[in-house]
């Protein structure tokens, strides 16, 4: 049964007239009278009396008007939803972000967005970037911020990608390091330091990923937390590599040195989302605040 049958019989009802419904409607009286006579052949049964000045509802069309109005009511709140989704009036938006992300750029993002569209509901879940795409795959994330680096590249046969920028990796020394003053260091200025690392394991990685081979630091502390690491550098026990996205959280004790281009480790960030499934309006649009917090950021 096509619901623009019960739509006209619905306001045949209302207005008890053929003449002033289809006034209503847009439609000539004819083109009315034709989808009351599809909808009573359909029903096999009658709906309306016509009568001299009108039409009035016979029993079957008392008794089916209140379906009628029910499935019309509820196509009409369908439509209004999905206007709302549209046009970001409701909706959620859940999106990951590795940690050094979460220092400025992704914030800055989420923050524009709130603004533009407060009616949106945000959530933000950290990670690394293998569990981000795995939360993609999982439809426990709309969008994830996740990184590469020369070593290790993302499965662009799975998940789209928009790239954001490129993120160096900068030195960190404690500002009576004897290098402190330097605006550029090359790796070998810091073969007698000791580099003070997040972790045994995926830091390590990190680390492989982005020194040159030949070059094996000497990592004397782990500190798992970003403001225990650079607590150490900053007391002179090492020094450390940190992302660029992450210098906003520098405290003031600390020097950052840019690395020798023949030395610099660039890694690509990039917004991912699952190839194949078509990204709700609250993505499209939170995607575009991703590119300009971003711009500002490289």
């Amino acid at each position: 049964m096509e619901t623009q049958l019960l739509e006209v019989f619905r306001t045949v009802a209302e207005h008890g007239s053929i003449t002033t419904a289809a006034r209503a409607l847009s439609f000539t009286q004819s083109a009315v009278s034709r989808q009351i006579a599809a909808l009573e052949a359909e029903i096999g049964a009658k709906l309306f009396d016509r009568l001299p000045r009108g039409v009035a509802l016979t029993e079957e069309g008392r008794g089916l008007l209140p379906h009628a109005e029910a499935v019309v009511n509820r196509l009409a709140e369908a439509r209004r939803d999905l206007t709302e989704l549209r046009e970001l009036g409701r909706g959620r938006l859940r999106v990951g972000a590795f940690p050094t992300a979460v220092a400025a750029l992704v914030p800055r993002a989420m923050a524009s967005m709130r603004s533009a569209y407060p009616q949106i509901s945000l959530s933000l879940v950290e990670g690394v970037t293998p569990r981000l795409l795995e939360r993609l795959l999982a439809d426990e994330a709309d969008v994830a911020v996740v990184s590469t680096s020369p070593t290790s590249e993302l499965d662009r046969e799975r998940f789209d990608l928009r790239h954001l920028l490129d993120e160096r990796l900068l030195v960190a020394v404690a500002r009576d390091h004897r290098l402190a003053r330097r605006r550029t260091v090359r790796l070998a200025d810091l073969a007698e330091d000791a580099f003070v690392v997040g972790s045994t394991t995926a830091e390590n990685t990190l680390l492989r990923a982005s020194l040159p081979s030949g070059f094996t630091p000497r990592v004397d502390i782990v500190a798992a937390e970003w403001t225990g690491k650079l607590g150490c550098v900053a007391a002179g026990l090492g020094v450390a590599l940190v992302p660029a996205l992450a210098v906003r959280g520098t405290p003031p004790d600390i020097a950052l040195l840019r690395l020798h281009p023949e030395d610099e480790s660039v890694r690509r960030v990039f917004a991912a989302t699952v190839r194949g499934r078509t990204p709700s309006s609250a993505v499209t649009r939170f995607l575009d605040h991703l590119r300009a917090a971003g711009r500002r950021l490289g």
